[in-house]
């Protein structure tokens, strides 16, 4: 007798679906963040509070989970030529890749520190940003870019004057067409090439000047890009090697008469992840640009974009970790096995508190770099703080995430190894923001040339690091060994730049929950994370940790 008949027989239907979670609903993904509204309150973003919440539930609903799945279900086009021969260089989206983006231009993702500079602005941005990040990360990029392309505008007012109006308003709409014909425009940007990569200095693309006469001087542009992010966006800043050395360039996809501007696409990118959005490779024939900054600083010019851009990696890395560990304690909650749901099993409580830590401690991070964007203009001190840390965290968030989602995936077994779990998208999309912006050795680096080139920034994060000192034995302990092996790792060079900047991350972190989170979470983490015993899988918290109050500050409401 076959199972299914064998099972019948004894009463059991075996068409019945037992001993499944339930489909998780979130009615809020705002308001059921208690780490995220709590840091969103004290970094002085509390103004902010209804509009999140509105997107909270946006985000939540059915219908964006739905645009998440089928932007990535149906991955961008390439069309190089209409059927005539004419070379158009259009990439064609599924719908629910406009929506998405038009969500996120709406609720000023793009530009809300620009559009109200009031304290607290780009606190608020991060938060939304972390939102939509957990409903479909791909779409974050041509928001990152477009936001974080204002401050480097800005240093040539007349430039400034042309886009930033467009680049800051609320209005959506797709297409290849003159800038001064759409209600709003997105910004992208080509930095490396195929022979140098981060060594951008091995660029060969080649700046040659049409007209001069000062700031946004004219000139024509001939060579490639290896990766293009959002190719369809509307003007991108590149680098290129001008007369005096590399320099920053304005370059848009189409000229105020309507031709297009020699950015040809020749393909795009077959991803691990983040494949609803279109990353290419390009080659500029004679492309018209602008210069911005001063020609042979074009590194330093394009720095105050990806400063903003490596915020947005932490904070991405941080909203995927939320969502895999919302989804992990969810499953434990509903899901039997050994005769007690999984929630209840200590193994899988030490897993999923620790799942939880990790998390919270990754959200607190990116919140208070915003609040560092928010007053670096008027504080010194945070102005250097947010140089050294946002190095420092986007090393570390970005590093954990893969780890933090590839557990949280293990949490749900073969439920979670499925496409429909939207695990799998979480985990491609988590070696992206280590990647994007810097590699890990990119920013190890670059954390210890700050410190070596601007002392005060080594000076305001110790500052930050005593703010919790006396709090937590173990904290102060693990502080006074890093400052006693902070000159032996300096002397040892670049070859340790992974282990200071390492270490430089779990005391910030620790600093700020010991100040900011509940004692249990505060203690557990400092266990966890700089005690030498610690153990190094996730599961391994040591006893006497208060496991079920981590996770139930973490988990969703639905969680009995």
């Amino acid at each position: 007798m076959a199972t299914a008949e064998r099972l019948e027989a004894r009463g059991h239907d075996p068409g019945e679906v037992f001993n499944q979670p339930p489909p998780l609903k979130q009615e809020d993904l705002f308001g059921d963040d208690r780490a995220l509204v709590e840091a969103v309150a004290r970094e002085d973003g509390d103004w902010a509070a209804p509009r999140l919440h509105q997107l909270g539930r946006l985000a939540a609903s059915d219908e964006a989970i739905a645009w998440g799945i089928q932007a990535n279900a149906h991955p961008p086009v390439l069309r190089t030529h209409d059927r005539f021969g004419h070379r158009i260089d259009e990439v064609e989206f599924h719908p629910a890749w406009h929506r998405l983006l038009e969500v996120a231009v709406e609720h000023a993702v793009h530009a809300l520190p620009w559009r109200e500079p009031t304290p607290g602005a780009h606190v608020a941005r991060a938060a939304a940003f972390y939102l939509l990040a957990q409903v479909e990360a791909g779409h974050g990029c041509p928001i990152s870019m477009t936001h974080a392309i204002v401050p480097a505008l800005r240093s040539e007012p007349a430039l400034a004057a042309e886009w930033v109006p467009g680049l800051t308003s609320l209005g959506y709409e797709p297409g290849l067409r003159p800038p001064a014909d759409k209600r709003g425009l997105l910004a992208g940007m080509g930095m490396t090439e195929r022979q140098g990569g981060s060594d951008v200095r091995a660029n060969t693309t080649r700046a040659d000047p049409v007209a001069t006469g000062g700031p946004g001087g004219e000139y024509v542009l001939t060579g490639h890009k290896w990766f293009c992010s959002a190719p369809m966006s509307d003007v991108f800043l590149v680098l290129a090697q001008a007369p005096q050395g590399l320099s920053c360039f304005l370059l848009p996809r189409v000229l105020p008469d309507g031709a297009l501007n020699g950015f040809h696409i020749q393909r795009l990118k077959d991803k691990l992840g983040n494949r609803s959005n279109a990353s290419s490779e390009v080659e500029f024939h004679g492309a018209w640009a602008r210069l911005v900054g001063e020609p042979g600083r074009g590194i330093r010019t394009i720095l105050e974009m990806v400063n903003h851009t490596r915020l947005d990696c932490v904070v991405g890395s941080a909203a995927g970790m939320r969502q895999a560990v919302v989804q992990a304690i969810h499953h434990a909650a509903h899901r039997r096995a050994f005769g007690r749901l999984l929630i209840d099993q200590p193994l899988m409580r030490n897993v999923l508190a620790d799942l939880a830590l990790e998390s919270e401690a990754a959200t607190a991070l990116g919140l208070r770099l915003a609040g560092a964007f928010d007053r670096a203009g008027a504080n010194p001190q945070e102005a250097a703080f947010r140089r050294l840390a946002t190095a420092v965290g986007k090393f570390w968030v970005c590093k954990r995430g893969g780890v933090v989602v590839g557990e949280a995936l293990e949490c749900l077994g073969g439920n979670g190894y499925v496409e429909e779990s939207t695990m799998p998208r979480l985990y491609r999309e988590m070696p992206l923001n280590a990647i994007w912006e810097g590699s890990g050795n990119v920013i190890a680096l670059d954390a210890l040339r700050a410190m070596a080139r601007e002392p005060e920034t080594a000076e305001a994060f110790h500052d930050e690091l005593l703010l919790a000192k006396g709090e937590d034995n173990r904290y102060d302990a693990a502080l006074t060994a890093f400052e006693a092996r902070r000159g032996e790792d300096e002397a040892e060079g670049e070859a340790q730049a992974r282990r200071v900047v390492e270490w430089m991350a779990l005391l910030l972190q620790a600093s700020l929950l010991i100040r900011h989170s509940p004692h249990e979470l505060a203690s557990a983490f400092c266990a966890g994370r700089l005690d030498p015993r610690r153990g190094l899988a996730f599961g391994t918290l040591p006893a006497g940790c208060d496991l079920g109050a981590i996770i139930n500050r973490s988990g969703p409401l639905s969680q009995p």
